[in-house]
């Protein structure tokens, strides 16, 4: 069973839907129980970050979902619950995040440029960083494959831990992982085929 974290944000029955699609029992929950006996905890997000960060600690997820992650079970953060699962925010401020994938979350138009709108929206390919092996989670994926994008800031200062880019102006982080834990900037549950293929590997993680 999969747990998806609802904390007041995020497109959560979309993501229930696109998993009970590929043949996943999912449930939308804020049970602290329920989440410690799921096999696997998905937290997404979309907004601003000062105000999910201060929802996760109002619901009592906050501390729940470090426990689940240092307990080896496989995390997803998807959109914002990826930024979420990094150091810091830079969002309108300095925010603390979750501490599970070292790195900060700041501005992409430093290193988008001119003639770059913001938000980022729309279908960009993925990369895979080279000379690194593949990640699991994209066992499925072929590197230029395109997913679904919506944000204004993305993960920095975190190359360690970065799975897959993506081209928008500049080099932006697409997704990461840190042991059991995996964000996607991006939506799969957006993203059509490819975003399903992605869900399908974290679910045989």
């Amino acid at each position: 069973m999969i747990a998806i974290i609802d904390y007041g944000v995020g497109n959560l029955f979309s993501l229930r839907s696109s998993l009970k699609y590929i043949g996943q029992n999912a449930v939308v929950t804020r049970d602290a129980a329920e989440i410690r006996r799921a096999d696997r905890v998905i937290l997404p997000g979309v907004g601003a970050f000062e105000d999910a960060a201060a929802k996760l600690r109002e619901t009592g997820m906050f501390a729940v979902v470090k426990d689940e992650a240092a307990s080896g079970k496989p995390l997803l953060g998807i959109c914002l619950g990826m930024q979420m699962l990094l150091d810091r925010s830079f969002e309108y401020g300095e925010h603390a995040g979750l501490a599970l994938v070292p790195g900060d979350v700041t501005t992409i138009a430093p290193v988008i440029g001119d003639g770059y709108k913001i938000p980022h929206i729309g279908w960009n390919g993925l990369r895979f960083p080279a000379g690194r092996e593949k990640s699991p989670l994209f066992k499925y994926t072929d590197e230029g494959a395109h997913v679904y994008f919506v944000h204004s800031f993305y993960a920095s200062s975190c190359d360690e831990s970065v799975i897959a880019t993506t081209e928008y102006g500049g080099e932006l982080t697409a997704a990461v992982a840190r042991d059991n834990v995996y964000g996607t900037q991006f939506h799969p549950e957006k993203s059509g085929d490819v975003g399903l293929d992605i869900l399908r590997a974290f679910c045989e993680i």
